[in-house]
C-alpha cells in the first residue's frame, strides 16, 4: 500500500516538471502546483467492527466507505477576508485574489475553468491548479512610496504608510493633529510634530494614563495658606483666624483694625492688637465689661489725699477735697453743711442762712436737662415763695424754673466742658402775706463738671 502511494507521488512530480518546462516566457509570476491523489481503498470484511479516521480536511463517508474532501468554502461563512475568493481543494482551501487566473489540468492537459471542484471518481484522479502569484512591489522597489513612508505589500498591490503621528498628503507625510480629530485630553491638548501631549488646568495634574486630570490637594502639597487651608476641586480656599482677614494675595492674613470700624467700639479709647483689640479708660475710670468706662469712687476706695478736716467729694473722673466746716465769718455751723448768721449787725444785708450742696455731672451733657431741685424745708401758711439764681450764672449756663410754691428746678441750658467747677447761689425769698414780712434763704450749689461725657 505504501509503495503504491509513493509511485503516485513521483508521477505527480514528473507532471509538474513538464508544466514548468512548457510555460511561456511572457507569463507573469510563478506557477504554483497543487496535486491531490485519490485512492480508493476497498475494504475487506472483517470479523470485528473497524473504525476509520481521516486526516484533517477530510471526513469519512460510510456509504462509500472512504474519506472524502470537506468543502470549507461552502461550509465556512466568509472563509476568506478582504474580498478574496475561496478555492476549495483536497484537504483544505485557498484564498486567492479575484484577479488570479486559474488553470485546471486533467491528465496533463491544462484547461481554463472557473471552478476547481474535483469530480468524485472511484479511480485515482490528478488535478493541477495553476495561478499567477503576487508580486512584492515593496521588495522589488516597484512602488511610489515617499522616503518618509513605509511600503507594505498586499495581495495584488501595496500600500504606503506614514510613521505614527503622521498622515498621507499625496506623496508626503504631514503631521496628524490629534487635538483637532478627537478629545484625547480631559482639559487641554497640545499638538506636536508626530505626537501630542495633554495639559491640565490649574489645580489639577495628569493622571497615570497621561490623559485624565485629577485634583491636586494644594493644602497637603505646599501648605499655601498662612492660617487655614481648605481644598476645593481644582483650587483651594484660605481662611484666617478671628481678628484677621485675607490679604490681596488671598493666602496671607493681615490684622483687622477693629478700632477703625467705629468710634463706638470703645467708650473712651480703642487699642488695636494683632488679631484683636481692647478698650482703655482714662484716669479715674475703670473698664466695665468690654467697652464701657465706669467712674472710680476714690472717696469710697480710699485712694484720695484729703485731710482729716476735709471732706472727699467724688465726681465723674476724679475727686475733690472740701472743708468739713464750710462756714465763714460771720456764719457759724449749726448742722452738716448748714451755716447761719446770728449777729444782726454783722449779718445786715446777708442771707440769714446758707446751705452748702455739691453735685457732679458729665461733660457735654444734652440740654436742656433738669439737674437739681431746690425745696423749702419749712412750710408756713399765708406765704408766697419765689426762686432766683443770685450768683454764679454769668455765662447763662443755668435757669431756675419754679415748680410750685415750695420748690424749683435748676435747668442746664448749655453743654458744659470739664473738668470745671461752677458755684451757683440759689435763693428762695419768702413773703409773709399777713405780716407783710419777707425773708430769704440761700443754697450754695457747687456743680463739678467731669472731663468726659461718661
Amino acid at each position: 500500500m505504501i509503495l503504491h502511494a509513493l509511485s503516485i507521488w513521483f508521477l505527480c512530480l514528473h507532471l509538474v516538471t513538464v508544466l514548468l518546462l512548457r510555460r511561456s516566457p511572457d507569463m507573469l509570476g510563478i506557477c504554483v502546483c497543487l496535486c491531490a491523489v485519490f485512492s480508493h481503498v476497498l475494504s475487506q470484511e472483517a470479523e470485528e467492527p473497524v473504525s476509520y479516521t481521516c486526516t484533517e480536511g477530510y471526513e469519512y463517508d460510510r456509504v462509500r466507505e472512504q474519506c472524502r474532501d470537506v468543502d470549507e468554502c461552502a461550509l465556512l461563512e466568509d472563509a476568506c477576508k478582504g474580498g478574496m475568493q475561496c478555492i476549495n481543494h483536497f484537504g483544505g482551501y485557498l484564498c486567492l485574489p479575484k484577479s488570479a487566473v486559474i488553470y485546471i489540468s486533467k491528465d496533463g492537459e491544462p484547461l481554463l475553468g472557473p471552478e476547481c471542484e474535483p469530480q468524485p471518481s472511484a479511480s485515482p484522479q490528478r488535478v493541477f491548479l495553476l495561478f499567477i502569484a503576487d508580486i512584492d512591489e515593496c521588495a522589488t522597489g516597484r512602488h511610489t512610496c515617499g522616503p518618509e513612508q513605509t511600503c507594505y505589500n498586499t495581495r495584488g498591490s501595496y500600500t504606503c504608510q506614514c510613521p505614527l503621528g503622521y498622515q498621507r498628503s499625496g506623496d508626503h507625510c504631514v503631521d496628524r493633529d490629534e487635538c483637532a480629530l478627537t478629545h484625547y485630553c480631559m482639559h487641554r491638548c497640545v499638538n506636536t510634530q508626530g505626537s501630542y501631549y495633554c495639559e491640565c488646568n490649574a489645580g489639577h495634574k495628569l493622571a497615570s494614563n497621561n490623559h485624565s486630570c485629577v485634583d491636586v490637594n494644594e493644602c497637603d502639597v505646599q501648605s499655601p495658606c498662612q492660617h487655614h487651608c481648605y481644598n476645593l476641586i481644582g483650587s483651594f480656599l484660605c481662611q484666617c483666624d478671628q481678628g484677621y482677614e485675607l490679604a490681596q494675595d488671598a493666602v496671607s492674613c493681615q490684622d483687622i483694625d477693629e478700632c477703625s470700624f467705629s468710634s463706638y467700639m470703645c467708650q473712651y479709647q480703642c487699642i488695636n492688637s494683632p488679631g484683636s483689640y481692647s478698650c482703655e479708660c482714662p484716669d479715674g475710670y475703670q473698664l466695665q465689661g468690654n467697652r464701657l468706662c465706669q467712674d472710680i469712687n476714690e472717696c469710697e476706695t480710699g485712694t484720695h489725699n484729703c485731710q482729716d478736716d476735709e471732706m472727699c467729694w467724688n465726681y465723674y473722673g476724679g475727686f475733690r477735697c472740701y472743708p468739713r466746716n464750710p462756714c465763714e465769718a460771720p456764719y457759724t455751723k449749726t448742722s452738716e453743711n448748714r451755716c447761719i448768721c446770728r449777729s444782726q449787725t454783722e449779718c445786715q444785708g446777708l442771707p440769714p442762712s446758707i446751705v452748702y450742696k455739691y453735685m457732679s455731672i458729665q461733660a457735654e451733657r444734652t440740654v436742656p436737662a433738669d439737674i437739681f431741685q431746690i425745696q423749702a424745708t419749712n412750710i408756713y401758711a399765708n406765704t408766697h415763695n419765689t426762686f432766683r439764681i443770685k450768683a454764679g450764672n454769668e455765662g447763662g449756663e443755668f435757669f431756675l424754673r419754679r415748680s410750685s410754691n415750695v420748690s424749683a428746678m435748676l435747668v442746664l441750658t448749655k453743654p458744659l466742658s470739664g473738668p470745671r467747677e461752677y458755684v451757683v447761689d440759689l435763693e428762695m425769698v419768702t413773703h409773709h402775706l399777713t405780716m407783710n414780712y419777707r425773708s430769704s434763704s440761700l443754697l450754695r450749689l457747687t456743680v463739678i463738671v467731669g472731663p468726659y461725657a461718661f
